[in-house]
Order: C-alpha cells, then structure tokens, then sequence
C-alpha cells in the first residue's frame, strides 16, 4: 500500500514457520473492524426480498456464523494465538443488490484480533452465499479488508478510501 514501509514477517524465522512469542508483551485493548460485500444477481435478491430460502432469515444466519467464527479463528488460521474475546459484532446491511458485511471484535490481550474480524466477515460472507445458493451460484464474494484496528504497539491503522 502507498505510504507502507515494507516490515519484516513475523512468522518465519530461516525459512520456517513459527508462531509468534507474544508472552513478553503487554496487555492493553484492542479493536479491529472489517467489512466485506456479497454481490447478489436478480434471483438472489428476490430470494432475499421474499425470505423463501427455507433454512431461515439469510441475514440472521449470517450474523450468527460471522460471531461462531470469530470465536474459533484460532482453529481455522494456523498461527493465530487464541483470544479471549471481549465482543464480536457482526451487522449485514443492505445495499440494493449488495450486501455489505461488517464485524467489529474487541479484546484485552497480548496481540490483536484483526484475523478474527477478517474470519467473522468472510464466514458470514460464505454463509449468506450459502443460504442463497439455491436462488443463484452466481454472487460474487469481495473487498474483505481491514477497515480499522487499535492497540498495541503497532497503534492505530485506518484503511485509506477505496
């Protein structure tokens, strides 16, 4: 990205992976925000408008799945230290034949919760593609990204505008 300066990975060292040591790192609160977009074509947007997907409200299930994820990203992500999450809101809004997806997770803990923001939008992404797949395989999933994240030592990051 413009204005970045190219860091270091941290998780490899000569070649291998490895799971970063956080143990020597303060506590302090932290926050990710991210959001991500499901393109729906015509039938999916009617499935949508007439709630006739027969497994139950789209967007309710979604948010659901987006909150379960979040709270198992550990699991999914091989490096990922496991978190105990504070909060994790995950809100699917409307947007004529798009459906913008949002998560918000806080924590206090040692290293951040980016990747659970990131895994609550995608599954609840996936999962509303899920719901909707009878009426139409033809959604397109995108622009999950990082919005916004605060704490630690890294500080404060806000994604520029698209």
């Amino acid at each position: 990205m413009p204005g970045e300066t190219a860091k270091p990975l941290t998780h490899f060292r000569n070649g291998r992976a490895i799971m970063v040591d956080v143990t020597n790192k303060a506590a302090s609160a932290r926050e990710a925000l991210a959001e991500g977009f499901v393109t729906l074509p015509p039938e999916a947007v009617a499935a949508l408008d007439s709630g006739g997907v027969g497994k139950g409200d789209p967007l309710a299930v979604a948010e659901l799945a987006g909150i379960m994820a979040a709270k198992r990203t550990a699991e999914l992500i091989p490096l990922c230290h496991p978190l105990p999450l504070g909060a994790v809101r995950v809100t699917l809004e409307r947007q004529g034949a798009r459906v913008r997806v949002e998560a918000r997770v806080k924590t206090t803990a040692n290293t951040g919760v980016e990747m659970e923001a990131l895994t609550a939008v995608s599954v609840a992404c996936l999962t509303l593609y899920d719901m909707l797949k009878a009426a139409s395989k033809g959604m397109v999933i995108e622009g999950v990204r990082v919005l916004e994240k605060s704490g630690g030592k890294s500080g404060h990051y806000r994604a520029p505008p698209p």
